[in-house]
């Protein structure tokens, strides 16, 4: 039966109309997709932010061939890294994010340089995805200098190897052993001439750790490579590729810096905080909810809650936050309408993830940078 006039003009209009709410969902979700894309990198010292609050930076300096870098949310990854340089030389690039100051670009809203005796504390965290066929070390590298130097190279260096892959060793020569922030490391000893670097070898590849980083720091300063009255001017993580490197990539970064006068160079300022974390347990999956109250006497105003979860632990889904990455070191932060804690106050959130092998709960938590205690 063929439709009336008035028929057709009402599904000529009706499809006018589903073609526009479609034009129109397509141009939300392009323009949603252009606001979290990605950052490609290329040129040799090229940098972007991530967060409002850190650096990523290609920083090739020792080869001309390309390499190139994509800045994500969470971290970055190398995306190209053509050529290679000798293995008992330097290596030839260092690709990382930090916070803090380095060649004269510092990252939003840092707190440094800091002077090292007004430092409380430095939580850091990290989440290393590695690759099997490139010659490499994953490493965080700590600056220290006399002065509150934002530009040059800073008179200590302090490298934490998390992993090495390949004939490749630190600066210097092994001096001994020691235990810092509860782990065994190796430590070498040198120079590279314009500045003294103390480097830190784990024995086995680390590939996810909070810790503080004014544990090494004690431990250039107990060595006399380092005075209290000096300044810490950035803390960065990534990668020293000598061969290849494409696939290697930072999923999660977090570093605070609580110089003791209300400023952990991160959201919210400092507090005193603590943290109930219960769980729901069955074959393969879990649920946790968390509490996170706030003992200390000034409110928070944006919450960033960092914790790691126990190997072989994935979020799924999470409700009254948002949290990256999905595994490994992460962080938990407020949705907006949940950032306030006032003091006595607390708020609450959740998620669902899966686990395989034995089930734990993660070892700690840290608020805005400051140590939680747990319930």
């Amino acid at each position: 039966m063929r439709p009336s006039k008035h028929h057709a003009r009402s599904v000529r209009g009706l499809l006018g109309a589903l073609l526009t709410s479609l034009a129109a969902l397509a141009a939300l979700v392009s323009t949603a997709s252009a606001a979290r894309a990605d950052t490609t990198i290329c040129e040799p010292f090229g940098s972007t932010t991530i967060q409002d609050r850190y650096v990523v930076q290609n920083n090739r300096w020792g080869t001309s061939d390309p390499q190139c870098i994509t800045a994500t949310d969470s971290g970055f990854r190398i995306t190209r890294a053509d050529g290679s340089v000798p293995t008992d030389g330097a290596p030839k690039s260092y690709p990382s994010v930090y916070n803090g100051c380095h060649y004269a670009t510092c990252s939003p809203g840092t707190s440094l340089p800091a002077r090292l005796s007004t430092v409380a504390g430095a939580p850091t965290g990290i989440t290393y995805s590695y690759v099997g066929d490139a010659v490499y070390d994953a490493a965080y590298d700590i600056w220290l200098d006399p002065t509150p130097r934002t530009d040059g190279v800073n008179r200590t260096e302090i490298m934490v190897w998390f992993n090495r892959v390949g004939s490749i060793q630190p600066v210097g020569s092994q001096v001994g052993t020691a235990t810092v922030a509860g782990r065994q490391w190796q430590v070498w000893s040198g120079s590279n001439g314009s500045n003294d670097v103390l480097s830190f070898v784990a024995p086995s590849a680390i590939t996810s750790w909070n810790f503080d980083v004014m544990d090494f720091v004690d431990q250039a300063v107990s060595r006399g490579l380092a005075q209290r009255d000096w300044y810490l001017t950035s803390v960065q993580a990534g990668f020293e590729p000598w061969q290849n490197g494409t696939g290697l990539a930072v999923t999660s970064f977090f570093s605070t810096v609580d110089t003791g006068d209300g400023d952990p160079g991160g959201p919210g300022g400092s507090t005193a905080c603590q943290v109930a974390y219960t769980t729901n347990v069955w074959q393969g999956g879990f649920t946790s909810d968390v509490t996170v109250a706030n003992t200390g006497s000034t409110p928070v105003d944006g919450w960033k809650l960092a914790f790691t979860l126990p190997a072989g632990q994935r979020i799924t889904s999470a409700w009254s936050a948002g949290i990256t990455p999905s595994s490994g070191a992460v962080t938990a932060s407020d949705v907006g309408y949940n950032a306030r804690i006032a003091p006595g106050g607390h708020v609450s959130f959740g998620f669902q993830g899966s686990y395989g092998g034995t089930f734990a709960k993660p070892a700690g938590f840290t608020l805005n940078g400051t140590a939680c205690t747990t319930a």
